[in-house]
Parts: C-alpha cells; sequence; structure tokens
C-alpha cells in the first residue's frame, strides 16, 4: 500500500478544538453519506449507525489499557495481551442505543449503562428523565454514545452524572457520529480536558437547535415517531427523577 492510499485513513484534530478527534477514511465518509440521505430506509440507517461506531471505536478504544498475560495455542504457550480495565457504553436515549451493536462488536465485554436524557423543544435545555448508572465509577473507562452533537446540553448533563458517581473525566469518552461547532465550543467550554471522536463537523445550527446539513432526527429514523416530542412518565405530563445512583 502506498503513503498516499494510507493517508486516506487518519484522524485529525480540529484548531479550533484540540479535544475533538475526527475519524477520516473512504468507508466513513461512503457510510455517512448514506446515513445523511433521506431516503435511507430505517433498517439500513440502524446498520450504518452500528458500522460507523466500529469504525469509530477503533481510534477511541486505542489507549485502553493492557497487562502481559499467555494463552496456550495449539502447538504451545504464546505471549498476548488483554484489556485491563472492563469498559462501560452509556448511550443517551434513545438514539445513543443505536451505536451500541457497533462498539459490541470489537468489545463484546464491555457493559451498558443507560441515561435518558432529552431536550426539551422549546428552552433546548436537557432534562434527565432516567438514570441507571453503576455506584461507583472511579475504575471504569466510559464512552458515552450519542449520534449527534447539536447544543450539546444532553452530553454535557451525562458527562456531569458520570462525574457525580467518581468517573474521572481523563476516562471519559464521548463519541457522536456528527457535530455542531456550537455545541462544541459549548462542550469544550464546559470540560476542556474532555476527549471527543466524530466523523464529521457540520455547518451550524438552525434556530430550532437542529444540526445543518445532519441527518435529521435520529432517534426517528433509528426507530420511528416513538412517545413523541416528550418522554412519557408514570405521571402524565410530569418528569420525576429517581436518585441517579438508583437502579431499576
Amino acid at each position: 500500500m502506498d503513503a498516499s492510499a494510507l493517508s486516506q485513513a487518519r484522524v485529525t484534530t480540529a484548531p479550533d478544538f484540540p479535544g475533538l478527534c475526527v475519524v477520516e477514511h473512504p468507508l466513513v465518509a461512503d457510510k455517512l453519506g448514506r446515513l445523511r440521505d433521506a431516503a435511507t430506509p430505517n433498517k439500513e440507517f440502524r446498520e450504518l449507525c452500528a458500522e460507523l461506531a466500529t469504525l469509530l471505536a477503533w481510534p477511541a478504544t486505542a489507549d485502553l489499557e493492557t497487562t502481559d498475560t499467555q494463552v496456550a495455542t495449539p502447538l504451545g504457550w504464546a505471549p498476548a495481551r488483554t484489556v485491563v480495565r472492563v469498559p462501560l457504553l452509556v448511550p443517551i436515549l434513545r438514539a445513543g442505543l443505536g451505536l451500541v451493536p457497533g462498539f459490541h462488536a470489537l468489545l463484546p465485554q464491555a457493559h451498558v449503562a443507560h441515561v435518558g436524557i432529552y431536550r426539551d423543544p422549546d428552552t433546548l435545555r436537557a432534562v434527565p428523565y432516567y438514570v441507571n448508572l453503576p455506584e461507583k465509577l472511579l475504575d471504569w473507562r466510559v464512552f458515552i454514545l450519542d449520534p449527534m452533537l447539536a447544543t450539546a446540553a444532553s452530553a454535557i448533563a451525562t458527562i456531569e452524572l458520570l462525574l457525580d458517581h467518581g468517573a474521572r473525566l481523563a476516562d471519559i469518552r464521548l463519541v457522536s457520529l456528527i457535530a455542531a461547532p456550537e455545541g462544541l465550543r459549548t462542550l469544550f467550554n464546559a470540560h476542556p480536558g474532555l476527549v471527543s471522536f466524530t466523523c464529521a463537523v457540520d455547518r451550524h445550527l438552525n434556530e430550532h437547535g437542529y444540526i445543518i446539513p445532519g441527518l435529521g432526527d435520529a432517534g426517528d429514523r433509528l426507530y420511528g415517531a416513538g412517545a413523541g416530542r416528550v418522554p412519557l412518565t408514570r405521571s402524565a405530563g410530569t418528569v420525576t427523577l429517581k436518585n441517579p445512583g438508583t437502579r431499576s
């Protein structure tokens, strides 16, 4: 393979966002283009999300700690390495679930926790409605999964929940398929030391907080219209958040 072909696959950082890693690869570009296409059906959209997540997982996990070990081959002993800390995947419901299969393809041993946060369509504020995390996250490597980083409100709220549970910012990776510059500025202003991975930085947010050109509503394209603009709870119209440490 010549140098020009090798240069087609790289992870670059944006000058304005030192903590952002943009994954550039012909397969990423092809799949992202099909993901954006409004004519792509839900089934293919789900498959593309998983495939892009696998391509992002490769660089996002490059610094996982490993330890030396040995394995018995059919002909003798061979040196090997194994991942030290079990990774934790934290998809932001509901669209973040679309990235879990792609990460599990490379990290089948990864645990999955869930954080439910919706963006109020009128105020654009992040509203938590479900939190299911391990009690203590001090020794976990955590990957937050969300296809779109728009205003960054949901991402910041999730990071703060993780920090409240003892996670270290250095152990957190935020993974998205596309991101808006406004959200990236807000994200890195709130957490300058964060490392994030994405496939593309789009032009801007519109007045409704949607990424332009974007890919539409990722949750709807993954799973259909669902329950509507606001997640329903036991008391209609009321969002009740349990103690973040409570498991159910």
